[in-house]
């Protein structure tokens, strides 16, 4: 049984400077544990008859054998996470479940948010396992980590009560402190938006279960106003009248 605490990963890709790029962002993420690079798909099967990993990092566009029928060959795949240059292929990757699809060249952050999401999966898929009820279609995972100053923080999704852009960075508000990220708005946005966050303004991102008032200037967490754009609104009161407390 895989470690619930942490995924083994391996990268798959032609090109070693992929690979490297792979590695390198890999080694900053503590959920990752990749223990192995292959530029030949024939060498990554043999690993993986010996080995069993939790995810794999996989270029589609390889000699020979491709990403795509790679992963179809695989008789129990694991999690996949596809990173290519290639946008053409990205609905097919996810008809084959796909953990997520990353266009080269990538960020450190839109690679976080992908292993974030893997790391999520498996949590949700160990509690399954322990006889932890899980909802159809609920999203997984309860914790994310989030990059501060050197170092990756994990926090838990229910204690995120809002994000703000302040000049260079994003400002994680939580229950009981702060966290600030050298982050864009945008990739925030990417980051929290699968967590039942919601754009409200340029400025300002907020947990949905967290909203406990909407009027006509401000959505209301935890007491506190924040700003609501309006430009945003529309399908902020589509989400809070569709919510199913208001059905």
């Amino acid at each position: 049984m895989s470690n619930p605490s942490f995924l083994k990963a391996i990268a798959i890709d032609d090109e070693p400077i992929a690979l490297e790029v792979i590695k390198n962002l890999a080694s900053e993420v503590p959920c990752i544990q990749l223990s192995g690079c292959f530029t030949r798909t024939k060498e990554a099967l043999a690993y993986l008859q010996q080995e069993q990993v939790d995810l794999i990092f996989l270029d589609i566009k390889m000699p020979g054998l491709s990403g795509i029928d790679f992963l179809k060959s695989l008789p129990n795949p694991p999690m996949v996470i596809f990173t290519t240059a290639y946008s053409e292929h990205a609905v097919q990757s996810f008809e084959l479940d796909a953990i997520d699809y990353l266009l080269k060249p990538f960020s450190f952050p839109r690679f976080l948010k992908g292993c974030n999401k893997a790391f999520e999966y498996q949590q949700l898929r160990h509690q399954s396992r322990g006889g932890v009820s899980v909802v159809p279609g609920e999203k997984a995972g309860t914790s994310i980590f989030i990059k501060s100053g050197y170092e990756l923080i994990k926090i838990e999704r229910s204690d995120l009560l809002y994000a703000e852009s302040i000049g260079n960075y994003v400002q994680f508000v939580l229950s009981a402190g702060v966290l600030r990220s050298r982050l864009t708005m945008g990739e925030a946005e990417a980051l929290l938006s699968p967590l039942d966050f919601i754009r409200v303004h340029r400025s300002f991102l907020v947990s949905c279960p967290r909203i406990g008032k909407l009027d006509k200037r401000n959505v209301w967490i935890e007491g506190k106003p924040i700003p609501v754009g309006s430009m945003y609104r529309s399908a902020l009161e589509k989400m809070v009248f569709d919510a199913p407390d208001h059905r």
